[in-house]
C-alpha cells in the first residue's frame, strides 16, 4: 500500500521524505511588517521549509462585545475582549502581497490559514500554494468547504475537536473537491505540557484516516516535536518569533531562531535515524566485526590430540570459528600441531563444520 502523500510548491510530503517544517509567524509580527520580514528571513536561515501567516480581521473573527463570553478568562490573555485581542494580533491585509513576495524573493514557501471566504479570497489572489485550517476552525465546515474547492493541499489541525468531528472535517474537505490532505495533531493549550500531547494517538489518525499527519506543536521546547516523526508525523508546526520575550500575544510561548534551526536539525536526524526494517550489518559496524568473540586454543596442542573442554575458550577477537560451534569442536581430533592463542578454524579439525 502506498503511502499518503501531498505536495506543496512541489515538495513531497509524506513519512519517506524528511518533514515539513512549518514556523508559523501567527501574530508575532507585533505591529511592524519589517518585524515581520525578518521573521521571515529568520525562518529561512534556521532551514524552515514554510513560514505561515494568519488571514482575518478583527471583525471577520469575532463581535466587538465586551459582554462575559467575549472576555477572556485565564491564560496569557485573561481579561482582555476577543475583539481586542484579534484587534492587536491580525495582520493587516494590505501587507500580504509584500510579504508573499517578499518570502518568494528569498526562497522560502509562505501560506496562510484563513478565517473567513474573504480571506481565501484574498489569499486566492496571491496565488496561495496551501492553506492550514486553525484548529478553532475544524468545527466550521463551510470554510472547510471554500478552501477545499480552491484545489490546493489543506492542512487541518485537529485541536479540541473530537474523532467525530475531525471525521466531519475531512470529509467535508474531500467532498469538496480536496484531493491532498493533512492533519495535524494538535493540543489547544498555549503553551501545551508535553504530557497532554500524547503522541501514539498519531499513529491512530493515521491508521483510521490514511491521510498525511503531523504535529502543531504548542510546547515551550522541541523534544515532543523531534520524538513525533518517529509515530509518523510529516508535518511540524512551531510557533516562531525573533524574541520570546517581545511582548507579543504569542511571542512567549514561540520558539526562537536558534531554537528553530535546532527543531529542523532534530527532525531531519529522527527521521533518518527510522529508515528501513534492515537487519544486514550497518557500515559503521564492519570495522567492529572482528571484536566479537569466537573460539580460540587455549593451550598447546599436536597433530592427532583431542581437543577437550579446557584447551578451547571463546574469547575476543573475532578470527575464529563462531562460539556456536563450541560443542561441535570439542571432542574432535586436530590435524596440525598448534599454540595456544590461536584461533580455531575449519583446516585445523578432522572433520571441518558446514558452515
Amino acid at each position: 500500500m502506498l503511502e499518503p502523500k501531498i505536495k506543496i510548491n512541489n515538495r513531497s510530503i509524506s513519512v519517506n521524505h524528511s518533514p515539513y517544517i512549518i514556523a508559523e509567524l501567527s501574530a508575532n509580527h507585533n505591529g511592524s511588517i519589517e518585524t515581520a520580514k525578518k521573521i521571515i528571513r529568520a525562518a529561512k536561515e534556521a532551514n524552515a521549509n514554510a513560514v505561515k501567516l494568519q488571514t482575518y480581521k478583527p471583525e471577520t473573527i469575532t463581535l466587538d462585545s465586551s459582554d462575559p463570553e467575549f472576555v477572556i478568562k485565564g491564560g496569557l490573555w485573561d481579561g482582555r475582549t476577543l475583539y481586542e485581542l484579534y484587534h492587536e494580533a491580525h495582520m493587516p491585509w494590505d501587507w500580504h502581497k509584500d510579504l508573499f513576495n517578499y518570502a518568494e524573493k528569498i526562497g522560502i514557501t509562505i501560506f496562510s490559514s484563513p478565517f473567513d471566504r474573504t480571506a481565501v479570497d484574498l489569499l486566492e489572489d496571491l496565488n496561495a500554494p496551501a492553506y492550514k485550517i486553525a484548529s478553532f476552525e475544524a468545527i466550521d465546515l463551510p470554510l472547510i468547504e471554500y478552501v477545499a474547492q480552491t484545489g490546493k493541499p489543506v492542512i487541518i489541525s485537529t485541536g479540541m475537536a473530537d474523532a467525530d468531528e475531525i471525521e466531519e472535517a475531512i470529509v467535508a474537505a474531500k467532498d469538496a473537491g480536496c484531493k491532498e490532505l493533512a492533519i495535524l495533531h494538535c493540543v489547544s493549550g498555549y503553551p501545551a505540557p508535553p504530557e497532554d500531547y500524547n503522541l501514539n494517538t498519531i499513529l491512530e489518525l493515521r491508521r483510521k484516516f490514511g491521510l498525511v499527519t503531523g504535529l502543531s506543536d504548542h510546547t515551550l521546547d522541541n523534544n515532543t516535536a523531534i520524538a513525533s516523526v518517529a509515530l509518523g508525523a510529516s508535518i511540524i508546526e512551531k510557533h516562531f518569533t525573533l524574541n520570546r520575550s517581545g511582548g507579543g500575544p504569542d511571542d512567549s510561548f514561540s520558539l526562537e531562531p536558534k531554537e528553530m534551526n535546532n527543531l529542523c536539525y532534530g527532525a531531519n536526524v529522527a527521521w533518518s535515524a527510522l529508515g528501513k526494517i534492515n537487519f544486514s550489518r550497518k557500515p559503521s559496524e564492519k570495522a567492529n566485526i572482528q571484536f566479537r568473540r569466537s573460539l580460540y586454543f587455549v593451550k598447546d596442542l599436536r597433530s592427532g590430540d583431542i581437543i577437550s573442554e579446557d584447551s578451547v575458550k571463546s574469547v575476543r577477537p573475532g578470527f575464529g570459528l563462531p562460539p556456536k560451534f563450541l560443542k561441535e569442536v570439542i571432542g574432535q581430533k586436530i590435524t596440525t600441531n598448534i599454540s595456544k592463542n590461536t584461533p580455531v578454524k575449519n583446516e585445523h579439525l578432522f572433520n571441518p563444520i558446514d558452515l
